[in-house]
């Protein structure tokens, strides 16, 4: 399917006293909206524009960079860089859009970020797909230490050595992590400049003050995020999505669906990081799907 770029807009509007940039495509129609969060934290929208594919099925969708990201403003002061500050600038987003109740996918932190949101304002979601998202930044951590403990040799000790002595720019420490990246994060060869933009502008304040130097080495101020025991909380219906060589693994993918009552599970055997990019159609397929059999009951009635 491809997507409908006839009705692809763009812009900025005020969220919280910041200017947010957004990219919308296809028209609102029964189907209804979704809206589509970006990783990092710090990262920018670049590399979501495969998820406009669902135009095809009747989706608008909604793009765009949170704060401190990509096209949008950066903070005044690095103390607003906090989950609790994303979820309601994505709830005065939304409301800025018209938007009142939308589908909503989250890639990565954006996935943490959606379930951080599922928890605080539920009433205008009508489903959650979490995109190699996570609950449990610790969980996640320790996974990606086993990921790295398994790159060949003499890969896991260059890491160790240069994060022993903060050397995170030597051009050794950069090759191992490339490795890491092309194994766990996206294994298309060449990447997608989309992917590799959005690789250049998270290498920002945002991203180095919430997570830290790079996708395995989270030391910034969510390290110790863990909402795992709220997830029974949620009752939207939920689609977790991982690859088969994620760097958030299928054991992190899994603690979510186990968490959430009723969430369903895809992993996605050929691909890592970025599913939507690396198995495409089967991605949307899947995702497509899983949105279709649950519509709008308000907008039904």
């Amino acid at each position: 399917m491809q997507p409908d770029s006839g009705a692809t807009r763009e812009g900025h509007l005020p969220v919280h006293g910041y200017r947010f940039y957004w990219r919308s495509f296809g028209a609102p129609g029964p189907k209804g909206t979704a809206i589509v969060l970006h990783g990092g934290p710090g990262a920018s929208h670049d590399y979501l524009v495969p998820f406009a594919d669902l135009t095809a099925r009747g989706y608008r969708v909604i793009l765009y960079d949170q704060l401190g990201c990509g096209r949008s403003e950066r903070a005044r002061d690095e103390g607003e860089y906090r989950v609790d500050r994303d979820v309601e600038d994505l709830d005065e987003f939304r409301r800025a859009m018209g938007v009142d109740r939308f589908h909503l996918l989250g890639s990565s932190y954006g996935g943490m970020l959606a379930i951080a949101y599922a928890l605080a304002h539920p009433e205008p979601l009508i489903s959650l797909v979490s995109v190699s998202g996570l609950a449990s930044v610790p969980l996640a951590q320790r996974e990606m230490d086993r990921l790295r403990r398994e790159l060949p040799p003499p890969f896991p000790s260059v890491l160790d050595r240069y994060e022993a002595r903060g050397e995170f720019r030597h051009p050794e420490y950069l090759a191992a992590v490339d490795l890491f990246y092309r194994r766990h994060l996206c294994r298309l060869s060449p990447w997608p400049p989309e992917i590799v933009r959005t690789l250049e502008l998270a290498d920002g304040p945002k991203y180095r003050v919430m997570n830290g130097p790079n996708e395995f080495t989270i030391s910034g101020t969510i390290r110790d995020y863990d909402v795992t025991d709220r997830l029974g909380e949620i009752r939207t219906p939920t689609l977790v999505t991982a690859g088969r060589y994620d760097e958030v693994t299928s054991v992190v993918a899994r603690s979510i669906q186990n968490g959430i009552p009723g969430a369903e599970y895809a992993e996605f055997a050929q691909s890592s990081h970025v599913a939507f990019w690396e198995e495409r159609p089967a991605y949307f397929e899947r995702v497509g799907a899983f949105l279709d059999r649950h519509p709008d009951d308000a907008r039904a009635r």
